[in-house]
């Protein structure tokens, strides 16, 4: 796209932040029980400074806006900032347009660990245990689409994915073995909760993302120069003093610690960080140093709507968001697949 019909950078991120809070505030006002948005605003204002406004609302509903709907809303920014930021960085180090953790088999080895402590070893180092097991399952799949993309010699892009897609059909069959040898009282559960969900969201539980996001968002952020080095290619990056194959493994091993993470207090939610770094390229351009910020806001955005809808669609029931995200998600990959050719 032409760079005259691209967004300055600065003006994506403030036109995302004012999208983002009329997002979080709609995201937390919808609902079975409708909350005026006034009254959202009223309630956050007094929990943060006590006193602030003068209550004029029930029990009930600040309940349901500080204990359930705002740390789902947050949660949703999470997810979504975070696998949005780890699909922009891995297309960097690949060079592969299709490059994302759902898509490579990492949110697939997220779930076979989030499954194994749920239905199998128990939380054995307690609520840390999930998160761990997560990011080992997410970690052990990263190294195994590396190593089958290795033997096999799939060198190119394209062939890289079909190896992560080859993966992630083995390390979900491996997954399906686990819930079929697990407590049938659990199943149903763990079940709903792979196709992808938010409804369990706490705010015991929120600081576990929150400081992987922040830390990973920021090494990759300060590492903006090497993705965009990576994106021009392996000896262009060497030419200029970066260690190539190093810098790369390092770049899947945080991105399977924040997918790892994300996976393990909301489930599979995919295509995330296939879609918003294409997006968010034909607003800001390539350089990653705005691409990596834009993403988390755009990709904090988009599951918050895709939550909505979730809770939308079928109310009162809550539908799976895993749902609403894969289909938009393929008929994005449709499209982007008929671009490519």
């Amino acid at each position: 796209m032409p760079h005259r019909h691209r967004v300055k950078g600065p003006l994506v991120l403030v036109l995302g932040g004012m999208l983002l809070l009329a997002s979080l505030s709609f995201a937390i006002s919808v609902g079975a029980v409708r909350v005026p948005i006034e009254t959202v605003w009223g309630v956050l204002g007094n929990k943060l400074v006590p006193g602030l406004i003068e209550p004029h609302w029930t029990q009930g509903r600040e309940a349901i806006v500080w204990e359930i709907r705002f740390p789902r809303a947050l949660l949703a920014m999470m997810v979504g900032a975070g696998l949005a930021l780890v699909g922009a960085s891995l297309q960097a180090v690949t060079r592969n347009p299709l490059a994302d953790p759902h898509l490579l088999g990492i949110s697939s080895g997220g779930a076979f660990g989030a499954i194994l402590a749920l239905l199998h070893t128990g939380l054995f180092i307690g609520l840390l245990t999930v998160p761990l097991l997560a990011f080992l399952g997410a970690l052990g799949a990263t190294l195994i689409v590396l190593a089958v993309s290795r033997f096999t010699e799939a060198t190119s892009a394209d062939r890289l994915v079909l190896a992560g897609v080859a993966v992630s059909f083995i390390i979900m069959a491996g997954a399906n073995i686990l819930i079929f040898l697990g407590d049938p009282r659990a199943t149903h559960t763990v079940v709903f909760w792979m196709l992808g969900g938010l409804g369990l969201a706490q705010w015991s539980q929120l600081a576990y993302p929150l400081v992987i996001l922040l830390g990973c968002g920021a090494w990759l952020v300060a590492r903006s120069d090497q993705l965009n080095a990576m994106t021009v290619g392996d000896e262009t990056a060497s030419t200029l003093g970066i260690p190539v194959a190093r810098f790369r493994l390092a770049v899947f091993v945080v991105g399977a610690l924040v997918t790892g993470i994300m996976v393990a207090f909301s489930g599979i939610i995919g295509f995330v960080g296939l879609m918003v770094p294409h997006i968010v390229r034909l607003l800001v351009g390539g350089d990653y140093r705005r691409v990596l910020p834009a993403s988390a806001l755009v990709g904090a955005v988009f599951v918050l709507w895709a939550d909505i809808a979730a809770r939308t669609i079928m109310a009162p029931e809550d539908m799976p968001i895993g749902i609403v995200t894969g289909l938009v998600g393929g008929i994005f990959f449709v499209w982007l697949l008929r671009g490519k050719g």
